[in-house]
């Protein structure tokens, strides 16, 4: 748990980072979204080949993702075996009563795998390139038209850009109060399953605890700073879209025309 990447911001000067933030978001959701279009070896080795050469400019480390994916590998493998089990079609190799296995749930188990790499690799691009502040900016800047039907764009903005900070700090609490529990005594990878559930049980209950801290520490601080979200503030950091941020785009709308046009 403690190898989680997701929401941790490395410092750095690459191409990757000096991108304008609002940019690095919207095309982080365009990329999520267009993953889907892929549907044969093709179109998956021209997502492959886009994600490692993004990776590449942001001059981190492809074993330092890698390494971000492994707390993750218990879900999407459990994912990827009911794919594979419960996908109906082709002609099975082995059968028994819903479960069965073929050429073709191999085949799109194979797909599903993939598919949650490049999820995780470029979603995990995003914030270890762009900062807490630079990802509140962006969020709050993007939502901004939503203003005209009074949605609360700096709260969310800031709620989400809190959320995505508390994930790596949650991930550290959570490796501490294991440590803590197999000093006790406690063994989390023995037993069945049930026994396993179980041992989470004393976990999450100090999580809780120290999560609800956590929050009631940050508000007194935002507080006692006289924060007030309805409050109109200005900005003393500037979000400039450049030319590299349009080139970006203009990347994107290729990569979903070549997408469209190799997927079978």
């Amino acid at each position: 748990m403690g190898k989680m990447i997701i929401g941790r911001y490395l410092p750095g000067n690459s191409w990757i980072h000096r991108l304008d933030p609002r940019c690095k978001f919207i095309a982080t959701f365009i990329f999520v979204a267009i993953v889907f279009l892929a549907n044969n070896w093709l179109t998956y080795l021209l997502l492959g080949i886009f994600v490692l050469g993004a990776v590449t400019l942001s001059q981190v480390s492809l074993r330092f993702f890698i390494k971000g994916v492994r707390p993750m590998i218990f879900l999407i493998l459990f994912t990827v075996a009911l794919q594979i089990f419960l996908t109906p079609g082709g002609q099975p190799f082995w059968q028994w009563g819903i479960f069965s296995l073929s050429a073709l749930s191999i085949k799109n188990g194979v797909f599903i795998f993939v598919r949650f790499l490049l999820i995780i690799f470029i979603s995990t691009l995003l914030t270890i390139t762009t900062t807490p502040l630079q990802m509140a900016d962006a969020i709050g800047s993007i939502l901004k038209p939503l203003k005209v039907v009074h949605f609360p764009v700096e709260e969310v903005a800031l709620m989400l850009s809190i959320a995505l900070q508390f994930i790596p700090l949650l991930s550290d609490e959570t490796t501490k109060i294991m440590n803590a529990q197999r000093a006790r005594g406690v063994d989390f990878g023995d037993g069945n399953i049930l026994r396993q559930i179980k041992a989470i049980v004393p976990i999450l209950i100090p999580l809780f605890v120290s999560s609800f801290n956590i929050a009631y520490d940050l508000s007194i601080a935002m507080e006692s700073r006289g924060y007030q979200g309805s409050e109109r503030r200005s900005k003393y950091r500037q979000l400039n879209w450049n030319s590299a941020d349009s080139l970006v785009m203009m990347i994107f709308v290729l990569l979903t025309i070549l997408l469209i046009i190799l997927r079978s």
